[in-house]
């Protein structure tokens, strides 16, 4: 298989995952790839490696470009399993090879595969002279684990960040603008949203150290290089990890009897009356890792549920419980909801939505059985009402 030389010297070596549909609780129906990438200098350093079902494709490639016994460092940016998992594989055929890591990312590796590879621990800060190059290194702890560190090389004005920037895009196309600003934009979105969005802080220290850096190339370890969209996604990303949204709406609900849904449909027309834009999600048709996509960018999420068994239903808990752990800030939340006779359901999906510590400028809804007419009118105006606070 052949490796991509995307800068002169420096090759994409990694493998295409075109058959992966669920990652890490989320739906990946354009698949994935895993970047490696092998830099040709003095010392030949092969940087992060793949999934460990793809190792014979790794090193197809890198065997295009030079024996691997000939490779001197082999940089973990990351010890996450999706691209450590072919460390102790590759390492067989790298007798020389020095392990370069994080301190964070040492432990990681010790503790996953229990060997005693010559590490080289790397502070942030520090560098590697490999020839006519230089390899900086900077740790991004908590983007989006405690040992993830980038690889920046100023000589190729190239930057390795491994998952910041990354997207689940299985694709013979290498580079950005062989696929489309609105497909990488859309799979960068899901991406930050269901992996990055809770690190946002710290997502916001990287950028300021990498705004400061001379680049022209960004590879991350998931899906295409970015060369062309650079000033595009930068910006964006910045925006996403500041949980800067725009206002509008998305509406996720679950139902038993279609009471939520009438209320739910109530709700989007007072505030389309009120001039916000509305998405409306039914969790039994719309995953959840699709509605994070949504959710990223919008102000106000009101979420549905009817009563059963003294509690929500389990498909608008899991929904909540998702959302809780990935910590969106800065939202306008609606709880609202159905019953026979107890009405818990609308009440707990209230108590959640406040304890994140949103905004919560209209009081829950919350209708036993089929709603009329006139209860349908009043929750109109709570959309219209909801609406005006959204564009506040």
């Amino acid at each position: 298989m052949k490796p991509v030389e995307i800068k002169p010297g420096v090759y994409w070596v990694g493998a295409i995952d075109w058959n992966l549909r669920y990652f890490h609780g989320y739906l990946t129906p354009r698949g994935t790839t895993y970047n490696a990438y092998l830099i040709i200098d003095d010392k030949i350093t092969l940087v992060d490696t793949v999934k460990h079902y793809l190792y014979d494709e790794m090193l197809s490639r890198i065997k295009e470009v030079v024996d691997p016994a000939q490779i001197d460092y082999l940089i973990v940016n990351h010890v996450e399993m999706d691209h450590s998992g072919c460390v102790p594989k590759i390492m067989e055929l790298l007798p020389k090879a020095k392990v370069v890591t994080s301190p964070q990312g040492k432990k990681g590796l010790l503790r996953y595969f229990k060997r005693e590879w010559d590490f080289m621990v790397v502070n942030s800060g520090e560098q590697l002279n490999i020839g006519a190059r230089t390899l900086n290194f900077v740790h991004v702890p908590m983007v989006h684990w405690p040992d993830s560190m980038v690889t920046y090389i100023p000589e190729d004005k190239l930057l390795l960040p491994n998952d910041a920037f990354g997207q689940h895009i299985g694709s013979a196309a290498r580079f950005d603008d062989q696929v489309g600003w609105d497909i990488i934009h859309e799979e960068a979105a899901k991406y930050y949203a269901n992996i990055v969005l809770p690190y946002g802080d710290n997502v916001l220290k990287a950028l300021d150290v990498v705004s400061q850096l001379d680049i022209d190339m960004v590879g991350p370890s998931h899906g295409v290089i970015w060369r062309s969209y650079l000033d595009k996604i930068v910006p964006v990303y910045r925006k996403w990890a500041g949980n800067e949204t725009e206002p509008k709406a998305v509406i996720v609900y679950d139902t038993m009897w279609d009471s939520t849904t009438r209320i739910a449909l109530a709700l989007q027309e007072g505030l389309e009356e009120a001039g916000v834009p509305v998405t409306v999600r039914f969790l039994q048709t719309n995953h959840m890792s699709e509605i994070m996509t949504d959710l990223l960018t919008s102000r106000a999420v009101l979420v549905g549920s009817p009563t059963l068994n003294n509690g929500m239903l389990p498909s608008v808990s899991g929904f909540l419980t998702y959302i809780k752990g990935l910590r969106p800030k800065k939202r306008i939340g609606l709880a609202f909801g159905s019953y026979g006779w107890g009405g818990q359901g609308a009440k707990e999906v209230a108590a959640i939505l406040n304890g994140m510590g949103w905004e919560m400028p209209v009081d829950f809804i919350n209708l036993q059985y089929l709603p009329d007419d006139q209860e349908l009118d009043g929750v109109r105006e709570a959309g219209r009402k909801l609406g005006a606070a959204i564009l506040a």
